[in-house]
């Protein structure tokens, strides 16, 4: 019978691809393909010479049009396109890069040009430059060195449920840690998500979100039963400022690109949104290549941490010289005498360590989370912030200042 008339380039390539993944004999697939072995291996041996080119009637098709790209390259462009509508010129080049490297693609003016003649491109609105982050944030200069967590916009599923993606990833390579439809933004329901992930990827050692619930408070300490956990867990949580999401740019850009592909329209129902959620972080995790990772997927970045998930959250431990204090119903604790002091809410049954800087004042921690600095005389506390102001004030004035711990 021979090769199919709709395209013949396209079955060649089908063929070959077949037969490369090794799940069939040449035999059964010369059947599949109404061809005999002679051909067969005629094809093979020349796209192994010549990549896509060598699958070319010779007789017919010249190496270089004289308007432009090839038919046969036009065709694999527009199919990698037709795949993933939301790459752009650069990731198709590098995707038909890496999975034909043999082959000599056009350069990716060419494929951006065939696109826009294809009318397959939107321009990009020019946004304005944003000042850069301020914030002492820690560099990602490696895998699980800062993970970021944070909750795409909510949405109602066709069916009406409300849909909250919750969403965490490493910061160092991109990779998507996870995306998972949640039905409320609560520590009860991110839980349990984010215990998975420490089972399987390990602790990181930082985790950078905004500052809204369950994430930050907006008490002195910023600590919620959230961020308390992370602590016991050895994890520094990491708050950029109020109204400078660019502190998290990674990962507000990931949410971009999350939402053009899953989200609009909303799936059915919950189930099938996560459907949705789970294919995307396949795709952006192992196939869609990442302009700042030179056009690699993140996973050719990302490792799991060394520091495994504990099966038993660790008790916090204090210098011998430090005074314990376990923070009590309503958030406070007891500072001198009968006198108390409100501290978090969100540490209500844990242990706080005070440092001595003198007789009056005390530095307060959790763990490794400094919390501020006690005045036992006023029984009150000052945020770091603001004890380094008072300490300003005082230099300022002349007066005298605590020494330091003794």
């Amino acid at each position: 019978m021979g090769w199919k008339e709709s395209n013949v380039l396209e079955e060649r390539f089908r063929f070959v691809e077949a037969q490369r993944r090794g799940e069939q004999s040449i035999a059964e697939l010369c059947r599949e393909y109404g061809i005999t072995r002679p051909t067969a291996y005629k094809w093979l041996a020349r796209y192994g010479e010549e990549g896509i080119e060598g699958l070319r009637d010779r007789s017919r098709a010249p190496h270089h049009l004289a308007h432009g790209l090839e038919e046969a390259v036009k065709t694999w462009i527009l199919a990698v396109k037709a795949k993933h509508p939301f790459w752009g010129a650069r990731k198709i080049v590098a995707h038909l890069e890496a999975q034909s490297p043999g082959q000599k693609w056009p350069a990716v003016s060419s494929v951006g040009e065939l696109l826009k003649q294809q009318g397959l491109t939107v321009p990009r609105k020019r946004q304005r430059r944003r000042e850069a982050a301020s914030a002492p944030l820690a560099h990602a200069d490696s895998a699980n060195r800062v993970w970021s967590v944070d909750f795409k916009g909510w949405f109602h599923t066709s069916d009406g449920r409300r849909c909250e993606p919750f969403t965490l990833t490493d910061n160092y390579s991109r990779y998507l840690l996870r995306c998972q439809a949640l039905p409320a933004p609560t520590t009860v329901q991110i839980q349990p998500v984010m215990v998975a992930a420490f089972r399987e990827y390990g602790l990181p050692e930082r985790i950078r979100s905004d500052n809204g619930a369950p994430f930050g408070s907006n008490g002195e300490s910023g600590l919620t039963a959230l961020s308390v956990w992370w602590i016991r867990l050895g994890i520094w949580p990491e708050r950029i400022q109020p109204g400078h999401p660019q502190q998290n740019g990674r990962h507000e850009r990931m949410h971009l690109t999350l939402k053009q592909q899953t989200a609009t329209p909303p799936a059915a129902t919950l189930r099938q949104q996560q459907k949705r959620f789970d294919a995307f972080r396949q795709e952006y995790n192992s196939e869609r290549p990442h302009e700042a990772l030179g056009q690699k997927p993140p996973a050719q970045f990302f490792e799991a941490s060394p520091r495994p998930y504990p099966a038993r959250l660790p008790e916090i431990e204090y210098p011998a010289d430090w005074q314990i204090r376990h923070v009590c119903a309503g958030g406070k604790f007891r500072c001198g005498g009968r006198q108390l002091a409100f501290l978090s809410h969100a540490l209500v049954g844990e242990c706080i360590g005070l440092q001595p800087i003198d007789d009056r004042y005390w530095r307060l921690w959790f763990g490794a989370y400094e919390l501020g600095v006690l005045d036992k005389a006023q029984a009150s506390i000052y945020s770091p912030s603001q004890w380094q102001r008072w300490l300003a004030r005082q230099a300022q004035r002349g007066l005298p200042t605590p020494q330091g711990p003794r």
